[in-house]
């Protein structure tokens, strides 16, 4: 990693408004760019890039202020993601999935637990991964007097091999009751496996774990009173919440690929011999792409902002939350999701057509922005997503809450 990581952060004032996070986001994003290709090809374990997103104190974001935290809102913290992103869409994507699993507390469990969560989360700058993927068979949850014990597989665990700390989620054995736990990342008997091996998001530390009677009280168990579990609506704004992190950090990477590709043009891109123009900047063509990807990106990127805006109302007042209110943001959130995948899909790949031949060589990288989209953005089928605006426009269905809807 780069070793132009500013030194001032901790000597300057933090941040204080949501534009002075932004910045902060766009100075770490600018650490960042110096050798995201390099890093890329690598792909080595990104904890010197874990290292710069707590020396910024990105990590905190969330936080609570009285604990050293940010006291921002996810409205910021989308930004934020798609700043850093820009730069590094393995990063962005961490930073993502960081700030939901620090959330997860304040989802799912009771304030007790998501004041103590929250706080040591601040005061330590943990960063958070998690190993809850539905796709695989559930991981068995036992009791052991006052603990549980989680046992089992999961194939993918974004971030947990860089992280403090880990969320796991299991089901009861016995029992169809889900219980999620946050525990240190280095307890004994979980094992994280360095089996990431994809084209795309290739930092991101997403290989799978095993869990071998990974010991926690039932005391951590999110949101259990005498073990007993105290549902919440509010309970199932995780998933319109993480696929609203989703959409951000794809156009992050959009944009970041539109930037790139615009820098070379300008420096490096020759004019076709045959177009008349001297200058690539100067050729019809290229100029009508550039102001088409870029008026595509900017409409999305304005219906994401709005709707991060309607779901933070939603975070505000999370008892007030209701079934169709979820339901309603979920639908709305669907609908930024696949316009995000599109128009992602599409940058990245289109850049190549206004940079030409040369701009393939593999020390240009450009090739990373679409890897990077093309992975993540087959974590679920686009197609459902529209299905979901489109049965609510038609018959004024809301989606079933699921661990993908």
């Amino acid at each position: 990693m780069s070793t132009a990581t500013p030194t001032d952060w901790q000597t300057r004032s933090a941040p204080h408004t949501a534009q002075d996070w932004i910045a902060r986001a766009t100075e770490v994003a600018a650490v960042l760019a110096v050798d995201a290709a390099e890093r890329d090809r690598a792909g080595a374990a990104p904890h010197a890039e874990v290292r710069l997103l707590k020396d910024s104190g990105l990590v905190t974001l969330l936080g609570p202020t009285e604990q050293g935290g940010a006291g921002q809102d996810w409205t910021t913290a989308y930004l934020v993601v798609r700043e850093v992103a820009k730069a590094d869409g393995s990063i962005g994507q961490l930073l993502g999935y960081h700030y939901l699993w620090n959330w997860a507390a304040r989802l799912v469990g009771t304030r007790e637990q998501w004041e103590h969560v929250e706080a040591e989360a601040a005061r330590n700058r943990w960063f958070f991964g998690g190993a809850v993927n539905p796709r695989d068979k559930d991981v068995v949850v036992t009791e052991d007097g006052d603990d549980l014990l989680f046992t089992g597989r999961k194939s993918f665990s974004t971030g947990s091999r860089v992280s403090d700390v880990t969320v796991l989620e299991g089901v009861l054995e016995g029992t169809d009751q889900h219980v999620f736990a946050i525990v240190p990342s280095d307890s004994e008997g979980l094992t994280f496996h360095d089996d990431w091996d994809n084209i795309g998001q290739r930092l991101t530390e997403s290989g799978g774990v095993t869990l071998d009677r990974v010991r926690t009280q039932w005391s951590s168990a999110a949101g259990y009173v005498d073990k007993e579990f105290r549902p919440r609506t509010y309970n199932t704004l995780n998933v319109p919440t993480i696929q609203l992190v989703f959409a951000n950090f794809y156009l992050g990477i959009a944009g970041g690929a539109l930037d790139t590709a615009a820098d070379y043009t300008r420096t490096k891109a020759r004019s076709w011999l045959h177009g008349g123009h001297e200058r690539a900047v100067d050729e019809p063509y290229v100029i009508d792409i550039y102001g088409d990807l870029t008026a595509k990106l900017w409409a999305v990127e304005a219906l994401a902002d709005a709707v991060a805006a309607e779901g933070q109302r939603l975070h505000d007042d999370p008892d007030a939350v209701t079934p169709k209110a979820r339901g309603d943001f979920e639908v709305r959130v669907a609908a930024v999701k696949a316009r995000a995948t599109d128009v992602s899909l599409e940058i990245a790949n289109r850049i190549f057509e206004v940079t030409g031949a040369r701009s393939t060589a593999s020390t240009e990288g450009l090739d990373r922005f679409w890897r990077n989209v093309r992975t993540h953005t087959l974590h679920d089928p686009v197609a459902y997503k529209r299905r979901e605006v489109g049965r609510w426009v038609l018959e004024g269905e809301l989606p079933e809450p699921t661990w993908y809807s």
